[in-house]
């Protein structure tokens, strides 16, 4: 998508529905809205609407950070003590390792 086309007010309406779709647990949609809006929010120049879109890609950026830090502690956690949780470790992957640790 080409945002230079846009108009001011939907780039606006569009970084807002990214940001309320992060909320869907869609992390990725926060990701997408850092990445296309960061332009338009902190180096284009001055306009009306800039203001509330830099806080949207602050948000967004906040809640991405989040749910990195969320995902890489649970997936650190869980390949650590995987084994020692016996059956329930086995029952929350989504294929059965086989052999021993």
């Amino acid at each position: 998508m080409n945002l230079e086309r846009l108009p001011n007010e939907e780039k606006l309406s569009l970084c807002r529905k990214y940001y309320l779709g992060g909320f869907a647990l869609l992390p990725f949609l926060w990701l997408v809205n850092v990445v296309w809006f960061f332009k338009e929010a902190f180096v284009k120049p001055p306009f009306t609407e800039q203001t509330q879109i830099k806080t949207y890609v602050k948000r967004s950026a906040l809640g991405l950070l989040f749910w990195v830090t969320v995902l890489t502690t649970w997936i650190t956690i869980y390949q650590h003590f995987r084994a020692e949780w016996g059956e329930v470790g086995d029952y929350l992957s989504f294929t059965i390792p086989l052999g021993t640790p």
